[in-house]
């Protein structure tokens, strides 16, 4: 692809100062971002000396149809600037973390009585003493740490607003299964909730070796005052912890607080671990996968990782790791100490423990590479296996890759609502489930809301809306001959009569099709069968989910109904921000007046009345 004519002119036009630049292809699609000291001298190389170029630059110039710069007022900006900037436009030729999304956090609140709390969202509230640790690769390990910190801690997680004790007459029944003290009810001062909390903190961020003396010394404290109820509790509490110690490994005799991390590629993936060593101690580790864009030097993966990685991490150590030198290091050293406040050394062992740990993490790296390499090697033969039988069993030209099943959920007509989920290659999309209020129809009717639901979603494909394209290669409707016929008549009138589509029946597993009286009985162990099974209950849990979120909905304007000074504007800014009668019932009153200003004696009616 050839070079606009204004390209020429702009590169003249470059100012020598540090900043970010973005280069298009022919369609204004934003296909590379990068940064440098001087936009001059960097965005002019691309167009000179190509012979050096490596094949990804190669490739990327050929693309190049136009370009912006935005220019900074130093390289630190520019390095921020840059990893915002991917983030947004998540160019091809960028390396970048693999569905960049917002991974989880546990977040200790600033409350009188903080909570524990799984969020996906770093706030401005950690200047005020909110703490936050983090990110998880997986809502598993955070729901895991979180539990962990409940045994040991008895942090509460409930919504309560707490303020002036009690609020409540008894503890609910996380104090009686051992994870809350029920600071609801006063059977914990504040000075021993927050020693709890801060001690949960330091926990959390790997300081076993300063948590244990501290335990031990309260607990002898505890035993001399003939506290002999808190002693025990401290006791099982370093125990416990004790316990969890033995079980790390030893990575680092010095004791010192490090991130290890390991690259491994092949192609245009590179799997990459994190090894977090906390006072000598391996406490844990996270996996990313990282898309090159064609890309083959470690440094410059290592670089774009650290950027995006410790751009949105909790904790940054004293020092990080890494097997294979970097030529930004310092600049990413200056960037990373200024952001966690304290000095960050980047390093790249040659001997010695170091080195042992990077070969270790890099072998791990490999290891995770290959695993899930083997996860798509074997979903791709499941979705062969299906598409195999679906051929010979109902007579039609695979493959299945996209499956798509859809739902109806409704109490007597009340709140009905249909679901679409997206099955790619055997497992879940769910960027591409969708969901629908039914509009309608009036009354129970299940087959007239399915035809409706399954009009709309393809009356929207056909229109052009990206949102509902592609199209599927299956359709998979919740129930028997009824459901289906509904949705057949629908997708004969729009001219999509050729899509494959199937009705499951849930009380025998039975199979139907359009044109066959009887059904169609496959085995219990048939691939296919349960591959159509999961999709079924996959729709049926997204429709649920969401008629129960209007149900509370509804639930909540009828109690908003019978509050003075609560109108129309108020009850439907309510209603948004908190979405049922059970988040507006844990509300704080400063939560409340902060909704559609409300006024304070509005906002305490409001709660007095729930809390009734």
């Amino acid at each position: 692809m050839g070079l606009f004519s204004s390209i020429p002119e702009k590169l003249k036009l470059l100012p020598q100062e540090p900043g970010v630049y973005l280069m298009k292809d022919a369609e204004s699609k934003v296909i590379y971002v990068g940064k440098a000291a001087s936009l001059r001298n960097r965005v002019r190389s691309y167009f000179q000396a190509a012979s050096r170029h490596d094949p990804k630059t190669h490739r990327l110039v050929r693309e190049i149809a136009d370009f912006e710069y935005i220019v900074t007022t130093s390289e630190r900006e520019a390095l921020i600037v840059e990893d915002t900037l991917i983030k947004r436009h998540q160019p091809r030729y960028n390396i970048r973390l693999k569905d960049d999304k917002r991974y989880p956090y546990l977040k200790i609140t600033d409350e009188k009585y903080p909570r524990l709390l799984i969020t996906r969202r770093v706030e401005r509230d950690s200047q005020k003493g909110a703490r936050y640790f983090g990110p998880y690769t997986s809502a598993f390990a955070v729901r895991e740490a979180r539990k962990l910190i409940q045994h040991l801690f008895k942090i509460r997680t409930c919504e309560l607003d707490i303020r002036d004790k009690p609020v409540r007459q008894r503890p609910c029944l996380d104090h009686y299964i051992g994870l809350c003290d029920a600071p609801c009810v006063g059977w914990v001062s504040k000075s021993q909730y927050e020693e709890l909390v801060d001690d949960a903190a330091l926990f959390l961020r790997g300081q076993h070796e300063e948590l244990l003396p501290k335990l031990k010394a309260a607990m002898k404290t505890s035993s001399e005052g003939l506290n002999f109820e808190r002693a025990a509790r401290l006791r099982d509490q370093i125990d416990a912890l004790t316990r969890l110690l033995h079980a790390k490994k030893s990575a680092d005799p010095t004791g010192e607080d490090r991130d290890a991390i390991g690259l491994y590629q092949e192609g245009e993936t590179c799997s990459v671990q994190v090894f977090f060593v906390r006072s000598g101690k391996l406490v844990g580790r996270e996996r990313f996968t990282l898309m090159t864009g064609g890309s083959q030097d470690f440094g410059e993966i290592s670089s774009a990782f650290i950027t995006q990685y410790y751009s949105k991490a909790a904790q940054i150590p004293k020092e990080i790791l890494l097997p294979s030198e970097i030529e930004e290091i310092e600049l990413l050293e200056s960037w990373l100490s200024e952001k966690s406040g304290h000095r960050v050394h980047i390093k790249t062992p040659q001997r010695g423990a170091k080195m042992s740990l990077i070969r270790m993490v890099t072998r791990n790296a490999e290891l995770a590479f290959k695993e899930e390499e083997a996860k798509k090697s074997h979903r791709t033969n499941r979705v062969e296996r299906v598409s195999q039988e679906l051929e010979k069993t109902f007579g039609w030209e695979g493959p299945f890759a996209r499956i798509e099943g859809f739902d109806i959920s409704n109490t007597q007509g009340s709140e009905p609502v249909a679901s679409m989920v997206v099955f790619q290659d055997g497992t879940p999309k769910k960027s591409d489930y969708r969901r629908f209020m039914i509009k309608g129809v009036t009354g129970p009717d299940d087959f007239s809301m399915m035809a409706e639901a399954v009009r709309r979603r393809l009356e929207r494909a056909i229109n052009g809306d990206e949102y509902f394209l592609p199209l599927p290669d299956l359709i998979l409707i919740d129930g028997g001959k009824g459901q289906l016929s509904s949705a057949r008549k629908v997708m004969w009138e729009l001219g999509l009569e050729k899509i494959p589509t199937l009705g499951l029946a849930k009380e025998f597993e039975h199979l139907f099709k359009e044109g066959n009286s009887k059904p169609f009985v496959l085995a219990k162990s048939s691939p296919a069968l349960q591959l159509l099974q999961q999709v079924r209950d996959e729709a049926h849990r997204f429709a649920l989910g969401y008629h129960r979120q209007l149900r509370g909905a509804r639930n909540l304007k009828s109690r908003l109904d019978d509050i003075p000074g609560v109108g129309p504007a108020r009850k439907k800014a309510l209603m948004e921000h908190f979405g049922s009668l059970k988040n507006l019932r844990g509300a704080s009153l400063d939560e409340l007046l902060k909704v559609g200003k409300v006024p304070r004696d509005v906002a305490q009616a409001i709660l007095k009345s729930l809390k009734s």
